[in-house]
C-alpha cells in the first residue's frame, strides 16, 4: 500500500510498505477513507524527531471502511463505516473503565513511562504505524472504533478521531460556567473547535487570540471576539484588554490550546534543533528534558484567567526544564487540567451535535483537501502556515 513515512526532519514521503494484516484476534484492518494531519504531526515533522525512526508512518486521525476483522471483535463486520481514535485502548482495565482510556493499563508504553500507545506518534508512544495511508491496522477494534452511519460525508465524522472530542474534553475541563466566559489562546484546528464547543455548550463570551488572519477570521465569523497578537507589544497589554471585557478580572477559565507551537524561550528551540544532530542515544535524553518548554502560552493564561478560575491544557508539552510560576498559581487558588483526549470519554456526547444542522460547523470545518499522494506539500503548507490553511484532510 501507499503511505506517508518520516524520513527526517521536515522530510516525509509517500512510499509503498507492506500492506497491514491481522496480528492478533483483537485486530481490525480498515480501508481509509480520509485521515487528517494535525497540529501535532508537526511536532514529528519538526522538534519531537529524536524520538523517531525512518520509516514511522505518520497520522492519527482516521476514517475508513472495515476490510478485516479478528476473531476476538464481536461488534465489527466487514463493510462497517468507522472513526479510530488516535488513542488505542482495550475498554475493559480499571483506567478505561474509569473514564481514562488514554492511560489504558493494556497498551501504556510503560517502557517508556507513557499512558496508552498512540497511532503514528513516536516511540515514546509505541511506534505504531499510523493512519495517513492506504490501509490501517486497528489493535483493540473490541473497543476503539466507533461506528457511524452511511451517507453523510466524510467530514461529518472523521473528527470525532481526535479534533472534536479534544476540544470537548478541553471545555470540560475548563469548567466554563452557563454563561461564563472563556478565552481560547491558539485558533488553530483544536482552539477553532473549542471555542465552537464552549459556545453551544453555553459560554456567555468567548475570546479567542491567536496571529493567523486566516485563523481569526474564521473565529470571529462564528461570533467569537478575537484578539489579534500582533496588535499589541507584550503579553501584558493583551491581559489588559481582555480583562476589560471582564468587569477587571479575567475570563473564568483559560483554554491553552497552543502547547510547544507556543514562540517562547529562543533557547528551548536552539536545543531542539541541536538535539536533532546529535546521535539517537543522546538525542532522546536530551529532547525530552529540554526541547519543548517553551510555556509563553501557558503563562500567558496564568496571567490572563480570574483568581479561582480553571485553565485547561489541551495543547501538547513534553519538557521539564522551563520553572512554572508555582506562587502564582497558588496565590491566585487557579485550578489546571490538562491531559489526552479521552476519545470514547465523550463520543457518545459529542455526536448528537454532528446532525444535519451542523451547530459545530464540521462540514466545512476543513479549509484544504488533498490526495495523499500531496501529503509532502501539505505538511510543509501547514507547517508554514500558507494558504490559510487551518485543517487539511486527505483522501487516499
Amino acid at each position: 500500500m501507499r503511505a506517508l513515512t518520516w524520513q527526517g526532519k521536515r522530510d516525509v514521503r509517500v512510499e509503498n510498505v507492506p500492506d497491514p494484516r491481522i496480528e492478533e484476534p483483537t485486530d481490525a484492518v480498515i480501508r481509509i477513507t480520509s485521515t487528517g494531519l494535525c497540529g501535532s504531526d508537526l511536532h514529528l515533522y519538526e522538534v519531537l524527531t529524536p524520538f523517531m525512526t525512518p520509516g514511522d508512518i505518520l497520522g492519527h486521525e482516521p476514517m475508513g471502511i472495515v476490510e478485516e476483522v479478528g476473531a476476538a471483535v464481536p461488534d465489527l463486520q466487514v463493510g462497517d463505516r468507522v472513526v479510530v481514535p488516535f488513542q488505542i485502548a482495550c475498554g475493559n482495565c480499571w483506567m478505561c473503565l474509569t473514564g481514562l482510556p488514554t492511560q489504558c493499563e493494556t497498551t501504556q508504553v510503560s517502557s517508556e513511562g507513557m499512558g496508552a500507545a498512540l497511532f503514528g506518534y513516536t516511540r515514546l508512544y509505541g511506534a505504531v504505524p499510523g493512519a495517513q495511508a492506504e490501509y490501517l491496522r486497528v489493535p483493540q477494534a473490541q473497543y476503539g472504533p466507533i461506528k457511524v452511519p452511511e451517507g453523510p460525508p466524510d467530514d461529518r465524522f472523521v473528527y470525532l478521531s481526535d479534533v472534536l472530542p479534544t476540544a470537548w474534553q478541553a471545555v470540560a475541563y475548563a469548567g466554563v460556567p452557563q454563561g461564563g466566559s472563556v478565552a481560547v489562546l491558539g485558533l488553530g484546528p483544536i482552539g477553532d473547535m473549542a471555542c465552537r464547543v464552549a459556545q453551544v455548550k453555553g459560554a456567555g463570551r468567548v475570546f479567542g487570540v491567536d496571529l493567523v488572519p486566516e485563523r481569526l477570521r474564521r473565529a470571529r465569523e462564528r461570533g467569537v471576539e478575537t484578539f489579534d497578537l500582533r496588535s499589541f507589544d507584550d503579553e501584558k497589554e493583551l491581559v489588559a484588554a481582555i480583562r476589560d471585557q471582564t468587569d477587571g478580572r479575567g475570563p473564568d477559565a483559560v483554554i491553552d490550546a497552543v502547547g510547544t507551537e507556543a514562540h517562547g524561550s529562543a533557547a528551548a528551540r536552539l536545543v531542539q534543533n541541536a538535539s536533532a544532530l546529535l546521535p539517537r542515544k543522546l538525542s532522546g535524553p536530551m529532547a525530552e528534558r529540554f526541547s519543548v518548554d517553551r510555556l509563553a502560552a501557558l503563562h500567558t493564561a496564568i496571567e490572563l484567567v480570574r483568581r479561582g478560575g480553571t485553565i485547561s491544557i489541551s495543547g501538547v508539552y513534553g519538557g521539564m526544564a522551563d520553572p512554572m510560576p508555582m506562587l502564582t498559581l497558588f496565590d491566585k487558588q487557579i485550578q489546571m487540567r490538562m491531559g489526552q483526549a479521552n476519545v470514547r470519554r465523550w463520543s457518545d456526547e459529542i455526536i448528537p451535535y454532528l446532525t444535519d444542522e451542523d451547530p459545530l460547523g464540521v462540514e466545512d470545518f476543513a479549509t484544504h483537501r488533498v490526495p495523499l499522494a500531496e501529503a509532502p506539500q501539505a505538511y510543509a503548507m501547514f507547517q508554514k502556515k500558507e494558504d490559510g490553511a487551518v485543517k487539511v484532510l486527505m483522501q487516499p
